[in-house]
């Protein structure tokens, strides 16, 4: 048995050392669009959506340049909130870049009409030879060291937890027969750190998501839904999820609108807003401050946001365009 202890004690140790390591995390700018890199201390990957087609490769080279600086050379798990140009449109230029593992979805589009079928086509074809999962509420996402939860897909969401004392007042608004309501949305935990991506989840979805019940709780860090428009992010699930850092995935002219932004600005606990642009129509009213933007001009060299997480619930975020970070320790 001590024999048998003592061989095995270099593979907890590892193990150990494996666990011991920060989960990283690339907001990358796409202009307006989604384009999201996790990386699992195991050293797995997960990219949540791949931007934008066109502008020569823009998306694809971010995406790539970002990959690179963490040491990934494949995307284990790529994962499509919603068939929307600014989120699927850049498979096919990432795919001649990067080896892609596993294609996740919610399933067909639901939505019809040639550009709808272009983008499904381009997606279908991307993973005709690789692995495809199709993931419902509830499911996990196996990326090795993360904890990835589906709270929502293709309309259907996660149920449970517990009263949500913010969902009074609400106003329903007209239901939305897009894709973006049928957004896949994810809970990513690293030991105690939890973050939040609802890709472009919309207003009453997101309210019935966390009313009367809040089957999510409390996060560290938001990632803006749908690019902080303000067709999304009630008061009802940004203050359920009480967020301390949120990450608004906007671009100069798309996103970050006022309203949006006072949202979460008012959320209990909200220590930071981090920006991937200088939102144009927020002034400077309604815009973080310069240091926590990684991209303050219109036109820009596309900086990313970068986060790293601790299993012990600390995290540290770092701008891309000025090397500016700021270390939040975990609370109580």
């Amino acid at each position: 048995m001590g024999l048998l202890l003592k061989g095995l004690l270099p593979f907890f140790l590892l193990v150990s050392a494996a666990m011991a390591k920060p989960m990283q995390v690339y907001f990358i700018d796409v202009e307006g669009g989604q384009a999201t890199l996790i990386v699992s201390p195991s050293g797995q990957s997960m990219l949540v959506d791949t931007g934008w087609a066109g502008f020569e490769g823009r998306d694809a080279d971010r995406i790539a340049a970002a990959a690179k600086d963490a040491g990934v050379k494949q995307i284990d798990y790529l994962v499509i909130t919603h068939y929307h140009g600014d989120h699927v449109g850049g498979v096919t230029q990432l795919a001649a870049k990067l080896p892609i593992r596993t294609f996740v979805d919610h399933g067909p589009n639901t939505e019809t009409g040639a550009n709808a079928e272009k983008l499904s086509s381009a997606w279908q074809q991307a993973y005709e030879k690789a692995k495809h999962l199709v993931v419902k509420p509830g499911d996990r996402i196996p990326v090795k060291g993360l904890d990835i939860k589906v709270l929502a897909a293709r309309g259907e969401l996660v149920k449970g937890g517990s009263p949500n004392p913010h969902c009074g007042g609400f106003e329903m608004r007209k239901p939305d027969p897009t894709e973006n309501a049928r957004s896949l949305g994810t809970l990513i935990a690293h030991g105690k750190f939890r973050l939040v991506d609802l890709g472009d989840l919309t207003w009453n979805k997101e309210h019935e998501l966390v009313c009367p019940n809040n089957p999510i709780g409390k996060v560290d860090v938001y990632l803006s839904t749908h690019h902080g428009t303000n067709t999304s992010g009630p008061a009802s699930i940004v203050h359920a999820l009480a967020p301390r850092v949120a990450v608004f995935n906007n671009g100069a002219k798309k996103g970050g609108s006022p309203e949006a932004w006072k949202v979460v600005r008012s959320s209990p606990g909200i220590e930071d807003i981090w920006q991937l642009h200088f939102a144009l129509a927020g002034g400077q009213e309604h815009n973080t401050a310069e240091q926590l933007t990684a991209n303050p001009q219109e036109q820009c060299e596309g900086k990313w946001i970068k986060l790293s997480a601790e299993p012990d619930g600390t995290f540290t975020l770092i701008n891309g365009r000025n090397g500016h970070q700021k270390t939040y320790k975990p609370k109580g």
